[in-house]
């Protein structure tokens, strides 16, 4: 499901559905799936009590986040339960002013997230949001591997799974534990070709910014034969650039929008 065909573009919904519903939450999930999209798009943190949880920020983000006492506390020093004392629905993120907050929302485990896969046959692209130079955010890179396979494997969505990171430490890992999971090596520099940054990242499919594609770019990717999904486009002109370079997949904070435009492309 996840190879591209003729004249198909497949859509990840980043976050879920950040443009619409409160990032990586159950809501922004179920969103994505209501609208079609491909594939569930979403990153991983880990609790002191090794819980993998749904985040992209490795400390709480008061922006979006209601919760106990003062700062912005490091998901890794809270456990699972503590975790669940903070709100992360109610707060409208400033930056997606047609976001609808759902107040009382959590942060949720991955296993909550992987629990919708009977709804479809939608996949998941699962970031490891792991940092070199701040160990203390994470379990190693292996653990954070094992932890991850072992949720995958007990929901039995190998198949459906691409495991994606900046940092190629867990990628490496994944690689070595189970060679079947596909991985996705993420960028936003830009200082290695497609095909240079695959075999760093031991990966078959390269991540990039959406301003690293070009034709030419994903022309040579595809002659490697690798698959090319950037992120984050959110607008016609966004994806129609995309569209038009070839690229199999588009991560998209709006996937509803990218669905109605790919439908009037003819392309859906």
């Amino acid at each position: 499901m996840f190879m591209a065909l003729l004249l198909t573009v497949l859509v990840h919904g980043h976050r879920g559905a950040r443009a619409v519903m409160p990032e990586n939450t159950l809501p922004a999930f179920e969103y994505a799936i209501g609208a079609g999209a491909d594939t569930l798009e979403l990153d991983l943190a880990v609790t002191k009590d090794d819980v993998l949880v749904v985040s992209h920020d490795p400390r709480l983000n008061r922006t979006i986040c209601r919760g106990p006492g003062a700062g912005s506390p490091a998901i890794r020093t809270l456990t699972y339960e503590e975790l669940q004392q903070w709100d992360c629905g109610a707060l409208r993120n400033p930056l997606f002013p047609r976001q609808t907050p759902v107040p009382g929302t959590r942060i949720p485990a991955l296993e909550q997230v992987l629990a919708l896969a009977p709804r479809g046959s939608f996949g998941f692209n699962i970031e490891t949001k792991i940092f070199a130079d701040h160990p203390d955010y994470t379990p190693t890179p292996e653990r954070f591997a094992q932890l991850l396979l072992e949720a995958i494997r007990k929901h039995q969505v190998e198949k459906r799974v691409i495991v994606q990171s900046f940092d190629f430490r867990t990628l490496h890992a994944m690689k070595k534990l189970a060679p079947e999971i596909r991985l996705s090596a993420l960028d936003e520099k830009g200082k290695l070709d497609f095909a240079a940054l695959a075999r760093e990242a031991g990966a078959p499919i390269v991540s990039p910014e959406k301003r690293l594609v070009t034709p030419e770019k994903v022309s040579a990717a595809h002659a490697a034969g690798l698959q090319v999904v950037p992120w984050t486009a959110n607008t016609t002109e966004e994806w129609d650039k995309l569209i038009d370079a070839g690229v199999d997949a588009i991560i998209s904070d709006d996937p509803a929008g990218l669905i109605a435009h790919l439908k009037k492309r003819g392309l859906r």
